[in-house]
């Protein structure tokens, strides 16, 4: 059984891969409130990554936006006359950008539980359905807001492009269109998914296990989370005791451990409390951490804090490695063969 229908040589890139970006779902929507974007961080951080991403000698290039689309209750359309022949052609390093649900998706996905599949069912089949409505329906969000920022991207559906999973992996992943979007110069917008399961019918993949995936395939420099949070704590960060765990290494069985603080310093027994929503059909911050190790055991670089912040610009940068800066919230995980 084979993830894909290329090798790892058909998939070498013109230009290096600088990162994978995921939007986490809690941050760029408003998660108890059934399909309501959070457009104020979404904004906030489609201008982070304009400027993170840019090539450093198009960095003063006026912004010209590409959703030439009118928008309900928005007024103005970009000036089409922005890219006449001769105009300079705005140069992005590659990256790549993956998004959750949140509040879209994850309810039609949970009260229908096509997480556990059975298509024959009439309530999985039509969530199956609504489930996809929602997701694909943020994911133009995201592109639109991308590319009201110059940033030309595209959009790119798990299930479109046949992709399917096996017990909630991924089983099959043909990744020749997203080679081919990166080549020429677009940037990919992939989201979780409803798709099907070859042992139950259908299930939901996560962004997170997307992301893995892609990071095995294409070597980025680093990958960033950005979430409602600054990082990984030993307890619910609505907790007033919580401590951010600020670095995590990974050993080379994907086991992982605190490095920074040291908890056992702290009074706090070296213990690590994660809770998952009860409508989060994808695992939450268990999985995003299960999934950050296993690439960090690869030797690339993982980092998770919060959207729309000075410290999510800084990382977006680059200019978070070697030893955590003390003013810098976040979480980073890495090899421990990197901390030696």
């Amino acid at each position: 059984m084979t993830k894909n229908s290329v090798t790892k040589n058909d998939l070498v890139l013109k230009k290096p891969l600088r990162c994978i970006v995921k939007l986490g779902g809690a941050a760029i929507t408003v998660k108890n409130e059934m399909e309501k974007l959070n457009e104020q961080i979404l904004q906030s951080v489609s201008s982070q990554l304009r400027q993170a991403m840019i090539e450093e000698k198009m960095a003063g290039e006026k912004v010209r936006g590409m959703d030439w689309s009118r928008r309900i209750g928005k007024t103005g359309v970009s000036d089409v006359d922005d890219f006449k022949e001769g105009s300079a052609d705005l140069q992005f390093d590659p990256f790549i950008v993956v998004h959750g649900a949140g509040s879209f998706g994850h309810f039609q996905a949970s009260k229908s539980g096509i997480h556990r599949g059975g298509l024959h069912k009439p309530l999985a089949k039509a969530g199956f359905v609504a489930t996809r409505i929602s997701v694909t329906s943020l994911n133009l969000e995201i592109v639109r807001a991308l590319a009201r920022e110059g940033i030309p991207t595209v959009g790119m559906s798990p299930f479109a492009c046949g992709w399917s999973t096996c017990k909630r992996n991924i089983a099959f992943a043909d990744l020749s269109q997203l080679k081919e979007t990166l080549n020429a110069e677009f940037i990919p917008v992939l989201h979780g998914d409803a798709v099907f399961d070859r042992l139950q019918d259908c299930s939901i993949l996560s962004g997170d296990v997307i992301i893995r995936h892609l990071a095995e395939l294409l070597k980025p420099d680093y990958v960033i989370f950005l979430t409602d949070v600054f990082g990984v704590y030993d307890r619910p960060p609505t907790n007033p005791d919580a401590v951010l765990l600020k670095e995590i290494d990974v050993d080379e069985t994907g086991n992982w451990s605190v490095v920074k603080p040291n908890l056992l310093d702290m009074n706090k027994h070296g213990t690590v409390e994660i809770r998952v929503s009860a409508h989060d059909t994808t695992g939450g911050m268990e999985t995003k951490i299960m999934e950050a190790a296993c690439i960090a055991k690869l030797g690339i670089d993982v980092y998770i804090t919060k959207a729309g912040t000075c410290h999510s610009l800084r990382v977006l940068k680059g200019e978070i490695n070697g030893n955590i800066p003390d003013d810098w919230l976040g979480t980073a995980i890495r090899s421990s063969k990197k901390s030696k």
